[in-house]
């Protein structure tokens, strides 16, 4: 499947074929996470915002507890 990127009023987006929301199980108005591989490529999924606040914990306590964190990992 090609996508081409569009200008959009004063941005740039995808327009995002019927058949490729089906699958992803989205609608207009969702959010999409974004993860780069490194490959340089993309993957797009639903955002989950389980996961989400998870992760704001996780990166907040590896911030607070990054010396001790840095020790463990000898």
């Amino acid at each position: 499947m090609k996508l081409e990127v569009k200008k959009i009023g004063n941005s740039t987006g995808l327009i995002l074929p019927k058949e490729l929301l089906t699958k992803l199980n989205i609608a207009q108005g969702d959010w999409l996470s974004v993860i780069e591989n490194s490959d340089g490529s993309v993957r797009l999924s639903p955002l989950d915002p389980t996961f989400e606040r998870g992760m704001e914990i996780a990166e907040k306590a590896m911030k607070t507890y990054r010396n001790a964190l840095s020790e463990l990992a000898k």
